[in-house]
């Protein structure tokens, strides 16, 4: 039995002091740090913050690596720089390309899913299939010419990997894709890259639509005489994906959003291959992107994804609302976990649940990363 003494543990709806954590593979019990036994292994957190791993549900790449590069080495790199960003599991996340592409980019995560539970970075929990199922007048820095109409066979005979897809229901003719989905499989889908009205958006919902992707950002405004997607992701009782680097949606709102969606509030990176990379040029997908000044744009100046880590949009938030540390660490653990139906083993700091534990300091820079009760990473 291993401990952590010596922290301040965040907790899924406060913050202690005093206490020590005892875990193996799993979280096996939270006492005071004066019942730990002296001939304990521990980890002294120093004062530091002590938390669940962070999940990022939606994240194309990392350190030069695009999902959808479809190579196994791939993941495996975005996997082994993620883990220094305190992420102990994330959703590799496909982009609108060619079918063949994105399916071999899901066979490429599904060779490794295994694998990495125990290797040293970040564990693969299955694929976002952002696209290709979305309507080229939101397509954003998707490729238009790879989009099509929702297939519900693409998703059910991948269901073991994919977990998560974004489509746009009004381009799914009686939500007839989507319904047996929800039906077939234990997928999430979320409403994204959109032109829906109200109605539709709303009605979607009804059909099985549990999410939406990156609320603001390639989906129909919020009007007061037409409220939008945005309008249907903030009243429905569905999750909110939202970009939390400032850049897709601004700070001002964040406090707004997080008081109307509560627990259905998931913070997201929809970082690129740029991530972790020094400013200059990369591609997504076919498509060469240009990230100057902590922006990335396509060439006709789309914004296009972020090199956003989850561990400082964690702290974005806290520094730019009056929301509580606990509560904003929730957005990026507890939240997506529940989202994704892993809440039993993942997402907060409770007995029993995976050893899948960071250590960060008051600028939530990431100290030490925990998954599985083995340490993968320490600064």
């Amino acid at each position: 039995m291993k401990y952590i003494v010596n922290g301040k543990l965040i907790l899924k709806d406060r913050i202690v002091c005093g206490k020590a954590i005892a875990y193996d593979g799993k979280i096996q019990n939270i006492i005071d740090t004066d019942k730990v036994p002296a001939d304990a292994e521990i980890i002294d957190a120093k004062g530091n913050y002590v938390a669940p791993g962070l999940i990022d549900i939606h994240i194309h790449g990392y350190l030069g690596c695009d999902v959808c590069d479809a190579k196994t080495e791939g993941i495996r790199t975005i996997a082994g720089g993620l883990v220094k960003n305190g992420v102990t599991g994330f959703l590799a996340t496909t982009m609108t390309v060619s079918m063949e592409v994105i399916q071999k980019s899901v066979d490429s995560v599904r060779a490794v899913m295994e694998e990495s539970k125990t290797w040293n970075g970040s564990t693969v929990l299955g694929v976002h299939a952002e696209g290709p199922f979305i309507n080229k007048k939101k397509k954003g820095a998707q490729e238009e010419a790879f989009i099509l109409k929702p297939d519900a066979n693409f998703v059910i005979k991948n269901a073991d990997v994919v977990k998560y897809i974004t489509l746009a229901p009004e381009m799914d003719e009686g939500f007839s894709a989507i319904r047996e989905i929800v039906s077939e499989t234990d997928t999430v889908v979320s409403v994204g890259h959109t032109d829906a009205n109200y109605e539709t958006a709303s009605a979607s919902v009804d059909a099985g639509v549990k999410s939406s992707t990156h609320l603001f950002n390639a989906m129909t405004a919020l009007n007061h005489r037409n409220p939008g997607v945005v309008g249907a992701a903030l009243t429905r009782d569905i999750y909110t994906e939202l970009i939390v680097d400032t850049y897709h949606v601004d700070k001002a709102l964040f406090s707004m959003v997080a008081k109307l969606k509560g627990d259905k509030l998931v913070f997201i990176t929809d970082c690129l291959p740029a991530g972790g990379l020094p400013e200059g040029q990369y591609t997504l997908g076919n498509q060469k992107v240009f990230y100057y000044d902590n922006l990335c744009k396509l060439e006709d100046g789309t914004i296009a994804g972020s090199v956003l880590k989850l561990n400082k949009g964690v702290l974005n938030v806290f520094e730019s609302t009056d929301l509580p540390l606990w509560q904003c660490v929730r957005c990026a653990t507890l939240n997506p976990a529940t989202l994704l139906g892993i809440a039993d083993k993942k997402g907060s700091l409770e007995i029993g649940k995976d050893a899948d534990i960071i250590i960060a300091n008051e600028k939530f820079d990431i100290l030490k990363t925990i998954i599985g009760g083995t340490l993968r990473y320490e600064a």
